[in-house]
């Protein structure tokens, strides 16, 4: 059986998860003889939004594609980049029109092209087409693509869920990104779709999802707006390592991966 082997980092927050990613992303690569390495980019600078130079800081530390979500807007100089650069990602289901692609087809990573794909969630998020005709849409246009990797980045566990199911048997992975908190249910799906509800995040571990303590607390007492700063301190990397069949596109190992970085 050939085999790809794949690493998809959860949410990379500011300073502190890129450093997690300069200091221990050759490693575990290299530990796990990586192929194919996907991260969540959106919290990358400052921890909203993303920025060329943080963009090719993160592209240059070793990760082959960069997806996103709902703060991809954040830092408004990332909009002509996304034009320019295949390797960083903007949800597929905006509007045709705006800047960016939702997916990418690489083509130079094994003997067979695989399709990756950015996708944003409706319920509790920001208003936005519907994901599951999105993916309809895309999937007929590449109805001949063995492997499939989707970022499903959204609020409720429940549509990811339900995307998960939606999906099995047509895409090989189904990811779930955006709230930061790693859950405890990686499997492989009855028709051999690996899933997550949500890898995680890769910064701070003493943190209100990556942002420093204070300012969160604050904010949910008082309902005020407050500044959020990213967290110092010990990081976590939180990531999913999984096999996938070249020669089926399914999966056939998926492991959790969440390591304290000393």
């Amino acid at each position: 059986m050939e085999i790809l082997k794949l690493l998809f980092i959860g949410d990379i927050v500011g300073k502190t998860g890129r450093s997690a990613i300069k200091s221990y992303l050759n490693k575990v690569k290299a530990d796990y003889g990586i192929n194919l390495t996907i991260a969540n980019g959106e919290n990358g600078a400052g921890g909203f939004g993303l920025t060329s130079e943080v963009a090719n800081e993160l592209l240059n530390s070793g990760i082959d594609v960069l997806t996103s979500g709902n703060h991809i807007w954040d830092k408004k100089e990332i909009i002509p980049y996304l034009d320019k650069s295949y390797r960083v990602l903007r949800p597929l289901n905006f509007p045709e029109m705006v800047p960016g692609k939702g997916y990418v087809l690489l083509e130079n990573i094994i003997n067979v092209p695989i399709l990756i794909v950015n996708l944003q969630g409706k319920v509790l998020m920001p208003p936005i087409a519907c994901p599951f005709e999105a993916m309809d849409k895309l999937l007929s246009r590449f109805s001949s693509s063995r492997i499939v990797i989707v970022d499903f980045h959204a609020e409720a566990t429940s549509e990811k869920r339900a995307m998960g199911f939606y999906l099995d048997g047509k895409v090989s992975l189904l990811l779930g990104t955006h709230t930061h908190i790693q859950t405890n249910d990686a499997e492989i799906l009855p028709n051999g779709t690996g899933y997550i509800t949500d890898v995680g995040m890769t910064g701070s571990k003493d943190s209100v999802i990556g942002m420093k303590k204070e300012g969160s607390i604050m904010k949910m007492i008082t309902q005020m707006p407050m500044p959020l700063e990213v967290a110092k301190g010990l990081p976590i990397f939180s990531a999913i390592y999984a096999e996938i069949d070249i020669l089926s596109g399914k999966c056939v190992k998926i492991e959790q991966l969440l390591k304290e970085i000393s």
